[in-house]
């Protein structure tokens, strides 16, 4: 049973559910787990989903949920805050619900306009790994990466996210190898090894689109010279080629940096190691990790 001062922190997610019960020192002391993302669920599935949780830690005073749920296809619309911002701007846009029973504060994403080329970009779920991180690594500066399905990449600066930009690569990556053309010739997981490295290598050369070069998988498959193992890795390499040159090209000082890599392991290991071909250093941030003390920070802050 949750103490008085205990609190939730959930991510829920278009796809999954995640909660967590963090004790006041920022220590996660349990975790409940669902694929029930919001895009699973109507409002009937939400409101159950929370009373399931309120059974599973009965007493329960406060959760916070980020992600999805706060969207136009999750319970509310919370508008995003615009950048640059801190995690004060994110707490100040929280909005009070209840759900299925359950007190919960609702977690702003975050909107920008790339210095870059002025476009628009959003994120939501990510905001409070982003300042986990750096609840963890204080005065932190400089750029971080979040591995995904729509993979993040963020310019902090002053404790602030400056701007962002997105790649849907992982999302390209799981529907070409799902369903289509494609799919047929790829067997196993990406792995790096010489087909990934080459797959970066022409992806990043940018001497040719992605268009071309994925179909041109699939003629190496056919003509023998890729084997049907590796071509999972040849074309996760395709992608996160062409998604780190994007990233060089909006953010040349990334060249010189150390990116912090935060995510699941094993897709952040694909990346740091496309990267360390490209002579850019990266380290690997465990993303529940991040999850909690984003979450512990945003609900001092909202107690102080």
């Amino acid at each position: 049973m949750p103490r008085a001062d205990d609190f939730v922190g959930i991510n829920w997610g278009s796809t999954n559910f995640r909660a967590y019960l963090i004790g006041a020192d920022g220590v996660a002391i349990d975790e409940y787990s669902r694929p029930s993302g919001v895009a699973k669920l109507d409002r009937a599935g939400m409101e159950d989903l929370m009373r399931a949780v309120a059974a599973h830690w009965p007493g329960l005073q406060m959760a916070y949920a980020a992600g999805m749920i706060g969207s136009n296809v999750g319970w509310q619309d919370v508008p995003y805050v615009l950048a640059p911002a801190g995690l004060a701007e994110i707490a100040r846009g929280m909005v009070g619900t209840v759900i299925g029973g359950v007190p919960v504060r609702l977690v702003p994403g975050m909107a920008c306009r790339r210095a870059y080329d002025g476009g628009p970009d959003i994120l939501r779920g990510e905001e409070i790994e982003l300042f986990g991180f750096t609840q963890l690594h204080r005065g932190w500066d400089g750029f971080v990466a979040l591995p995904g399905t729509h993979t993040k990449w963020v310019r902090f600066s002053g404790g602030k996210v400056v701007d962002f930009f997105t790649s849907m690569s992982g999302e390209m990556y799981d529907r070409l190898t799902s369903a289509g053309l494609l799919a047929s010739i790829v067997e196993g997981e990406a792995q790096v090894g010489d087909a990934f490295l080459e797959g970066v290598r022409l992806g990043s050369a940018r001497q040719l689109g992605l268009g071309t070069l994925l179909f041109g998988a699939r003629a190496r498959v056919i003509r023998g010279a890729l084997p049907r193992t590796e071509s999972a890795s040849f074309l996760r390499g395709l992608l996160i080629g062409a998604e780190i040159a994007d990233a060089l090209a909006i953010h040349p000082g990334l060249a010189a940096a150390q990116i912090p890599l935060i995510g699941n392991g094993p897709l952040c290991q694909l990346y740091a190691a496309a990267l360390e071909s490209m002579q850019v250093g990266s380290w690997y941030v465990d993303s529940r990790a991040a999850c909690v003390a984003g979450f512990t920070a945003l609900h001092r802050l909202e107690m102080a």
